[in-house]
């Protein structure tokens, strides 16, 4: 190695470190552990301008939805998806009973999705979404997006659940 080339090394600055993969950062590939369960990502929904992801997750045959949302703290819910249905967005009701349980409105918002992956809806755009819980604690949610409803039940999840256990 000539002289040059060693002095031009000893003056470069070492190349960053890799940031280390977040739970927000996660897409279709990535694996990770929630509840002490054990999940490959295999899509991931964005709404930037609510700082929110919702990442489906698949546990053998199971499918899941981990939605993360960053505020003041992170927080975390896992749903599974629900059978049912609802004939117009404009008649999504205040409160909904299902199962001996009645579920409250909470937050209805509508934002530009981007998604990558197998994930509910196969492209970006329009959301619309309801989110509810009842009163022990359990959440509801439905989504909208190009004529298409989904619901979900689910439950909030402790961040000390949520790890990442490899990243791409």
């Amino acid at each position: 190695m000539s002289l040059f080339k060693r002095i031009k090394n000893m003056m470069s600055k070492p190349e960053p470190a890799a940031a280390p993969r977040s739970i927000l950062t996660l897409g279709p590939g990535d694996v990770c552990d929630v509840s002490l369960v054990t999940y490959q990502v295999i899509g991931r929904t964005q709404n930037a301008r609510r700082r929110s992801v919702v990442l489906t997750l698949q546990d053998g045959a199971s499918i899941s939805y981990l939605l993360i949302e960053e505020r003041e703290q992170t927080v975390y819910s896992l749903y599974k998806p629900i059978d049912g249905r609802l004939d117009s967005i404009e008649e999504v009701p205040m409160t909904l009973e299902m199962d001996d349980r009645v579920f409250h409105l909470e937050e209805q918002y509508s934002g530009f999705i981007v998604t990558v992956g197998k994930t509910p809806f196969m492209s970006g755009g329009e959301q619309s979404v309801w989110q509810y819980q009842s009163d022990d604690m359990k959440l509801l949610r439905i989504e909208w997006l190009d004529g298409r409803f989904m619901l979900y039940e689910g439950e909030d999840v402790l961040p000390a659940d949520v790890q990442v256990i490899r990243g791409s």
